[in-house]
């Protein structure tokens, strides 16, 4: 992250967030619909800020999309040294969740946006058997679906939302105290 302590996440997102990477809105008010989604759904602020923060990878370098290295596994790494155990593996996760209800309901590949649809296969598309028991097994599995579930709904452009400044006791327990600049979606 930029920032003389590593933990301008704010300044991150003010840099990056008005990129397109490939759906109808921008990567800002994609992160904004989906946190705004988990408050909706009553989500506890750990996988408000996952939520938040679910695609935070997009906005850092990093390889192709591979099944083992994705925007999600460089997003969890990006915070982990931030935010508890959970919301990491979730920000990681989100991808792998995909992939699983894409397994377990083939008309959910069907309902995925067509730049999802083209990430999912080289993300490694169906889950293998073993693969999949081992993510239903795991605690957070619920909370990851749900992450996933609310990306796929978050592309919705021209949705009013709270902007990022409402996340602010979130991001600054977990990050310190942020610069909030001047910007639509970032303060108004």
């Amino acid at each position: 992250m930029s920032g003389a302590d590593g933990r301008d996440l704010v300044g991150l997102i003010a840099e990056s967030g008005d990129r397109a990477y490939g759906e109808s809105v921008t990567q800002l008010a994609h992160a904004l619909q989906c946190a705004a989604l988990a408050r909706r759904d009553r989500a506890d602020d750990e996988v408000v800020v996952a939520a938040l923060l679910h695609d935070v990878g997009h906005f850092v370098e990093h390889g192709p999309e591979e099944p083992g290295h994705h925007h999600g596994t460089d997003g969890a790494e990006l915070v982990r040294a931030f935010v508890p155990p959970r919301v990491a593996w979730l920000i990681e996760h989100h991808v792998v969740a995909k992939r699983y209800l894409c397994t377990v309901d083939a008309r959910y590949v069907d309902e995925l946006s067509p730049a999802s649809r083209r990430s999912y296969q080289v993300q490694g598309a169906r889950l293998e058997p073993d693969e999949r028991l081992a993510l239903e097994t795991r605690p957070w599995f619920a909370d990851a679906v749900r992450v996933r579930r609310w990306d796929d709904a978050a592309k919705v452009p021209g949705v009013g939302c709270p902007p990022l400044i409402e996340y602010a006791p979130l991001l600054e327990r977990y990050f310190g105290p942020q610069r909030w600049p001047v910007a639509s979606g970032i303060d108004r």
